[in-house]
């Protein structure tokens, strides 16, 4: 079974499917299909047999594109009530989903919004960070990071790895589970709310940034080196979600 604190799914919201589905094909390589829930328009992205994200319309008029990460909880319930209790927000009440588990949409004190699942099966395979097309890195924009570390350190038992001085862009946080680092936290960076955002690995950037620029995407930054040799790139699709990548160049 995944581990409490593991990043098991991700899950875009945005104003059209459709178009989401064709950029996202086209950037990343994934295999798109319907879902098959009754009533809903929720589409699974694949990498050859592994299911590593979702998109769809979101259920509240009014919702700005972005992208959910979700992490695992041994107890949906009692993660929520624990995020209540820390100043956090519950958007989304613990709700079951047939055949799945049960989640929740919360945010954390200083409003970084993301998901907590509680799966029926096994494993997710979402998250890999030797695998093309999965989910790689997870980086908090917060208007207190120092504060955001101790949050979810305390949620998901989280714990500070490296700290990179960014000069006059402050502190770039490094943060792992068990043992392997899987994000980074950081301020603002012109931001004008707190979010997280998720990296997903790609074979080479260069090649993905004009597959982003081609389809109607918008480069916010990079390509840009980052220790150990790995290049990322950070962007909005056509609709405004922001989402990064990360591999070769």
């Amino acid at each position: 079974m995944t581990r409490q604190g593991t990043p098991v799914w991700y899950e875009l919201s945005t104003t059209d499917v459709d178009a989401a589905d064709r950029f996202y094909r086209t950037v990343i390589g994934w295999t798109i299909a319907d879902s098959g829930m009754a009533g809903l328009d929720y589409r699974i992205a694949n990498v050859g047999d592994a299911m590593v994200a979702g998109m769809m319309v979101p259920p509240v008029d009014g919702v700005p594109p972005w992208w959910a990460i979700y992490v695992a909880v041994e107890d949906c319930d009692r993660a929520a009530a624990a995020i209540t209790a820390a100043g956090g927000q519950v958007h989304v009440p613990p709700t079951d989903i047939p055949g799945v588990g049960r989640f929740a949409i919360v945010s954390d004190p200083q409003g970084a919004a993301f998901g907590l699942l509680k799966g029926d099966g096994e494993g997710s395979q979402a998250f890999d960070q030797q695998k093309h097309g999965h989910g790689n890195w997870h980086e908090l924009m917060s208007s207190d990071p120092t504060a955001g570390l101790a949050f979810y350190g305390k949620l998901f038992g989280w714990t500070a790895s490296t700290a990179m001085d960014m000069g006059a862009m402050g502190t770039y946080q490094l943060f792992a589970h068990q043992g392997q680092d899987i994000g980074g936290m950081m301020g603002l960076m012109g931001s004008p709310v707190s979010a997280w955002v998720p990296y997903f690995g790609v074979n080479g950037i260069d090649a993905a940034i004009t597959r982003i620029t081609a389809n109607g995407g918008t480069i916010l930054n990079g390509p840009m080196e980052v220790p150990g040799g790995a290049w990322v790139c950070m962007a909005t699709d056509p609709q405004g979600a922001a989402f990064a990548l990360v591999g070769p160049k």
